[in-house]
């Protein structure tokens, strides 16, 4: 088992901070893991999963997506100005110079999202602007746009918008570009029907017992998708009842073990 670290620019010339995990035989395919809203490559499950990839004889890619706010490493949030400014475009932006960078010739190449990092992978692959074999997102959402009338007047008038962070205490702020770029092009974040033309296969893994994302949404995206599977995971939250931090040699909770009998029993 092989572990680098890597760094290439990503969109508006932002780093993206990167881990490969590659078998010490030749590969037989390339895993590209997007995480979620305010996750990192380094966020709970992510380490573990990359390394179960490895092992299953992929090469495994996790990545800090450029507007993540994150270096590299587990700590608070030390760009908090690109935080401000992440929108969907800048993260399909970012996988779309990703796949570019870790495609290898004549091997199959497999996008993965969790959260968030699953719609953008699906407006990637339904905006055309990427080409892989397959794609699996865990938890997403079916939509791109979430916010009440009255939260989308507020950002407007405001500008930003507060959003603490539980995990280091901060409070961060999205900015109103999120939701403009969404006002000005719905059919470019109209995630359903981009979704309904995706033609490569996809994996929908959703926990039955999510608090943050419904499993509704799960349900949703597997209802249009054109080769889709649904697998609900029971007693599963948005995480996979897996902590952070979560070492990638730990023991994995019943529900992320599922999840990952799923992914590994779905890949070819």
């Amino acid at each position: 088992m092989n572990i680098e670290e890597w760094t290439i620019e990503g969109s508006r010339g932002n780093p993206i901070y990167g881990t490969m995990h590659s078998p010490n035989e030749l590969a037989k395919g390339v895993v590209l893991l997007a995480h979620g809203f305010m996750g990192y490559k380094e966020y709970g499950m992510f380490p573990w999963l990359a390394q179960q990839f490895a092992e299953l004889g992929y090469i495994a890619h996790r990545f800090n997506f450029s507007h993540s706010g994150m270096l590299p490493g587990d700590g608070p949030f030390e760009r908090v100005e690109l935080f401000e400014q992440a929108t969907w475009n800048r993260q399909v932006e970012d996988i779309e110079i990703l796949v570019s960078a870790v495609k290898v010739p004549d091997m199959p190449l497999y996008l993965f999202g969790h959260s968030r990092g699953g719609v953008s992978t699906l407006l990637s692959l339904g905006r055309r602007v990427v080409e892989a074999d397959g794609a699996i997102v865990l938890s997403s959402p079916s939509h791109c746009l979430t916010m009440t009338q009255e939260q989308q007047e507020s950002l407007l008038a405001a500008g930003s918008m507060e959003l603490p962070s539980g995990r280091t205490g901060q409070t961060l702020h999205a900015g109103k570009a999120f939701l403009q770029e969404q006002l000005e092009d719905p059919e470019g974040h109209d995630l359903l029907a981009l979704a309904s033309t995706i033609d490569v296969p996809v994996l929908v893994v959703h926990g039955d017992k999510d608090p943050t994302v419904p499993p509704s949404c799960g349900e949703e995206l597997q209802s249009v998708l054109k080769n889709g599977t649904l697998a609900f995971i029971p007693g599963s939250n948005h995480v996979f009842n897996t902590t952070n931090p979560f070492p990638v040699d730990g023991e994995p909770s019943g529900q992320l073990a599922g999840a990952w009998f799923s992914i590994a029993t779905w890949l070819p």
